[in-house]
């Protein structure tokens, strides 16, 4: 009866490749390859956020962390994230699509020049090669115990080499368009397996079971610590998860060209607008739903360790229910729905990383702007050849332990603050010219390295006190405050940039005055 999941599974990577074809048409330039000509519908682009954002990780780690002590505490962590998009949405996004932007940084190139313009891409590129390809191999951990159970024996390079053909398929032929659909598509799919876990579940552990869960603290939203040291260190800590998920959120969410590309795709500054807000919400909805397949996991295994359930750690939960708690074939759908998370993230990240490369890196070495039959193949080479660096980086990890990740994950903290930095210090200050930029964002990055590696606090865990890095969220902040300490001494040495000669474009000016959000 297994083989019907496989059977499944197969059926979902070809129908993923063909709709993703199907629904992209045919690209003749590089920016509809790269923005979809901006006419995208914003819900779709707001599902492509939100796949884009997930990863495999994601789908299983929250069930297995609100299994514990984390609750919902993902919930709060949202609400942080929710008011930063929000701020993007007003301050950020105009700037973008009134600028006529492709990339993130090309604002950057108007404001402080094209040698700042390069170092930003560059430095995304790098992060998001590091990030993307770790990711690709730990997302390949959870498929292959799933396949091993349905008799597949499959490496984990046999694994990363496959997710990655599938996906560069339809990324390399179909551009932003095919990324976006297949991303909504996705996202349906592994939000509508988290609901289905929902309901067989509570059909299971009944009313008995959401009470006993109630008042084991399994349904607290709130981490009311507010202890200095709890705070710095604690994701969900209250302060950590409202004030600096939020900056986190407008770093992640608008000095990242991974997302902004998406809401660029748009058809209007108010599309774009709605998308960016419309994905917070969709990321609460996503992050309860699949807090609440972790407490009715924790009700219907009454309570009892992952140990003592003959699993490996917590994130094998939910892949253990969805293989032996659900009826053959939804299982294997639900499996698909873990694919398709891996795929999400690999697409977009493939189709940016493209997108930065050819839009900042290769324009400014062309005297010329390019016919559009060029750029365009230049954006499906660069695709390409991001996908077999990335499949080869993944590859290289495979004999890796799980600190390869942690390590993978831990390089926002090396270059957000200084990212979301310079788009502020252009925006706050006036005086700021290009050397004020490119010093500032150079020393952010050195600091924050010292910082991420080398910074300790002692905190109370469990009852014994433990060195615990700064959390996460707290270190945009710091990289975001350090960039315009840094950039506004400086630019108080030498005069004001000229009007004329600052490199700001008009379009880029009337952006000052942002539009309000409305869903």
């Amino acid at each position: 009866m297994r083989h019907l999941d496989l059977v499944v599974i197969l059926l979902y990577l070809i129908g993923t490749a063909w709709l993703g074809l199907r629904l992209s048409g045919r690209q003749r330039s590089a920016k509809e390859y790269f923005v979809g000509e901006g006419q995208m519908p914003w819900w779709t682009v707001c599902f492509s956020v939100v796949a884009t954002e997930t990863s495999v990780l994601t789908v299983i780690s929250v069930p297995g962390g609100a299994y514990g002590s984390q609750a919902f505490g993902n919930v709060e962590l949202a609400l942080g994230y929710v008011i930063g998009r929000v701020v993007v949405a007003a301050l950020l996004i105009p700037l973008y699509k009134r600028g006529g932007f492709v990339s993130a940084y090309e604002y950057l190139g108007d404001r402080f020049g094209l040698r700042l313009q390069g170092l930003a891409s560059v430095t995304f590129v790098v992060t998001r090669l590091l990030a993307e390809g770790v990711r690709l191999f730990a997302s390949a951990i959870p498929i292959k115990l799933l396949l091993d159970e349905l008799g597949v024996d499959a490496s984990y390079r046999t694994i990363i080499v496959v997710i990655t053909a599938v996906t560069v398929l339809y990324t390399y032929l179909g551009g932003i368009k095919a990324v976006i659909w297949t991303d909504a598509l996705q996202m349906l799919l592994y939000l509508g397996g988290a609901v289905l876990a929902i309901a067989v579940l509570s059909g299971h552990v009944g009313t008995q079971g959401f009470s006993d869960a109630l008042h084991s603290g399994h349904f607290k939203v709130f981490d009311t610590d507010f202890s200095l040291s709890h705070v710095l260190t604690s994701s969900f800590a209250m302060p950590t998860a409202i004030l600096g998920g939020a900056v986190f959120a407008m770093a992640s969410h608008g000095s990242d060209q991974l997302i902004v590309q998406r809401i660029l795709s748009t058809r209007s500054l108010r599309d774009s607008q709605k998308a960016m807000i419309g994905s917070g919400v969709f990321i609460t909805v996503q992050f309860a739903a699949f807090s609440l397949v972790g407490v009715l996991l924790w009700a219907y295994n009454n309570g009892r360790s992952f140990s003592d359930l003959g699993l490996h750690s917590s994130d094998d939960l939910y892949p253990d229910f969805i293989l032996h708690g659900l009826p053959v074939g939804i299982s294997g759908l639900l499996v698909a729905g873990i694919l398709g998370a891996a795929m999400g993230s690999l697409s977009s990240a493939l189709n940016s990383m493209s997108n930065s490369t050819v839009s900042d890196l290769m324009r400014s070495f062309f005297k010329r702007t390019p016919g559009e039959e060029t750029m365009l193949k230049l954006a499906r080479a660069t695709t390409l050849v991001w996908a077999v660096l990335m499949a080869v980086f993944a590859c290289a990890f495979s004999s890796s332990t799980g600190n390869v990740y942690l390590t993978g994950l831990a390089i926002a903290g090396y270059t957000y603050g200084a990212l979301l930095g310079a788009f502020l210090l252009g925006r706050v200050v006036k005086r700021a010219n290009e050397t004020d930029a490119l010093v500032s964002f150079v020393v952010t990055v050195a600091v924050m390295t010292y910082i991420v590696r080398g910074v300790k606090i002692d905190t109370v865990v469990a009852g014994s006190t433990v060195q615990a890095g700064i959390a996460a969220q707290w270190l945009v902040p710091i990289g975001v405050v350090l960039t315009l300490v840094v950039g506004g001494v400086m630019s108080l040495f030498h005069r004001p940039p000229q009007r004329d000669g600052d490199g700001v474009r008009d379009a880029v000016e009337k952006a000052a005055t942002p539009s309000a959000p409305s869903l």
